[in-house]
């Protein structure tokens, strides 16, 4: 049993380091600015997260790592969503929660982060997620 508990959380921190990494190698970081690829991440899945209706955000959470599943819920408050977003909003509180200055601005880091999520769930649920999102918003969804 511990060794499947312990083959479970590395598979979860194997899988998480590689959608980190997946950020990192779109923006040539090296792996030192490893904070900035999780402050991304983070940032812009409790928005989508935010965003969701309670049962497509939780659909969503279960194709995730456990570790960034465990990410996409801190502080979450179910009662509370969905907040109404729409891009140029979006983007704002993307911009607050993601502090530094890069290539692009905060529509690359947007992009780069849905490219590595759709990478990493289904297209099925990807198309679920898009579905539920303003059509200003959805556009940017890959």
């Amino acid at each position: 049993m511990a060794e499947q508990l312990i083959s479970a959380v590395e598979s979860s921190m194997d899988k998480t380091n590689l959608m980190l990494k997946d950020i990192e190698q779109a923006y040539g970081w090296p792996k030192e600015q490893r904070n900035q690829s999780y402050a991304a991440l983070r940032t812009v899945l409790h928005l989508l997260r935010d965003r969701l209706p309670v049962q497509q955000s939780v659909e969503f959470a279960q194709q995730l790592p456990v570790l960034v599943r465990g990410i996409y819920f801190d502080g979450w408050q179910p009662e509370n969503v969905p907040i109404k977003l729409n891009r140029e909003d979006f983007l704002y509180e993307v911009r607050q929660g993601f502090p530094y200055d890069v290539e692009g601005g905060t529509e690359r880091v947007v992009q780069v982060v849905l490219d590595t999520l759709r990478r990493h769930v289904t297209q099925g649920e990807w198309q679920d997620v898009k579905s539920q999102m303003p059509k200003d918003l959805g556009r940017m969804i890959p």
